[in-house]
């Protein structure tokens, strides 16, 4: 039985819910000597400035159990180089584009959009807003309603209607639900999480910190709870806005649980380093576990995990749950 594995980008169809992560696989040419990138559903770019940035200062990297700490800064080429080169050459692949953007003043944020919605075969805008804000004492965006509600309104406005925008969520807040709704409320056709948790690493031999910028984004299978933590609470408070999850997902299976939370697709980061053909062997070991229960749809398992058994009001575990209008295949 052949699974269904389309979804929707907002209002844009993909062939099935797999993407790179931000940061994870540049603008796609790394991966393209080991998978197919046109074959997934997005690439999902590193997230672009206005201007070249050289980021920060080595070490930048350091393993942790089950995860990773990067302290890269944001490193690339500009907005100028990506539309001469790398959107170019994604295009030329038959990539689907959903392009990354980061600043330090919402008006960067507007300023990238802009650019952005002038060029041909961008697919969709997630917008990081995990960045310091500048003008605000160096506040991250992500942290305040009223900051991330800033940037996305004015990156809707500067944007075509026809491309999806979404905010890129940061854990590291008291109340994500809070954030997202700003976030939707502002104009937001969807919502990303999670991104890296805020980490240190010390070395003990040296006795100072491992990272020269001293805090770096843990990344890894370590998060992956809290990945699904944020996106079951989000599902559960705004169900009808599309999520892209993200966070320790290296197998199929650890796919389809953000699916289950509520995630209608799933980017795939930190794997890639050690598994450059991961993305397309995740996107191989879904379909076999939609298929070994039964589905037919992806659709159908989207947000499956919030639906209660009719009797108890427990949530039941998706092989189990197979309703009157369900299309989850009986066995």
């Amino acid at each position: 039985m052949a699974v269904d594995l389309r979804t929707k980008l907002g209002t844009v169809e993909l062939p099935n819910p797999i993407m790179t992560a931000s940061g994870c696989a540049g603008a796609g040419r790394e991966l393209a000597q080991f998978i197919d990138v046109s074959k997934l559903g997005a690439i999902v770019t590193k997230s672009v400035m206005l201007t070249p940035r050289s980021g920060r200062p080595t070490p930048r990297m350091a393993e942790t159990p089950s995860g990773m700490l990067n302290s890269i800064g944001l490193q690339g080429p500009g907005i100028d180089a990506f539309l001469r080169r790398d959107l170019p050459w994604l295009l030329s692949r038959g990539a689907r584009a959903v392009v990354s953007i980061a600043g330090g003043t919402v008006a960067e944020y507007a300023d990238l959009a802009g650019r952005l919605s002038d060029a041909a075969g961008v697919t969709a805008i997630e917008v990081n807003i995990s960045c310091p804000n500048v003008e605000h004492r160096g506040q991250v965006f992500a942290c305040n309603p009223d900051s991330s509600a800033a940037v996305i309104e004015a990156v809707r406005g500067r944007t075509r209607y026809d491309i999806p925008v979404f905010a890129k969520l940061s854990p590291d807040v008291t109340d994500i639900v809070s954030i997202a709704k700003a976030c939707v409320s502002a104009g937001a056709d969807g919502l990303s999480m999670i991104n890296t948790l805020l980490g240190m690493v010390i070395d003990t031999e040296t006795m100072r910190p491992h990272l020269a910028g001293l805090t770096g984004g843990l990344s890894g299978p370590a998060i992956r709870p809290i990945a699904v933590r944020c996106i079951w609470q989000v599902r559960e408070a705004l169900p009808g806005v599309p999520i892209i999850g993200m966070g320790g997902v290296r197998t199929g299976q650890d796919a389809l649980e953000l699916i289950l939370a509520g995630a209608s697709m799933v980017s795939v980061g930190t794997t890639i380093f050690h598994d450059p053909s991961g993305c397309a062997r995740i996107l191989r070991e879904l379909e076999e576990e939609l298929t070994d229960r039964g589905v037919e749809r992806l659709a159908d398992v989207v947000g499956l995990a919030h639906q209660p058994h009719a009797a108890t009001g427990r949530t039941l575990s998706p092989a189990a749950r197979v309703g009157p209008n369900s299309r989850v295949r009986r066995s």
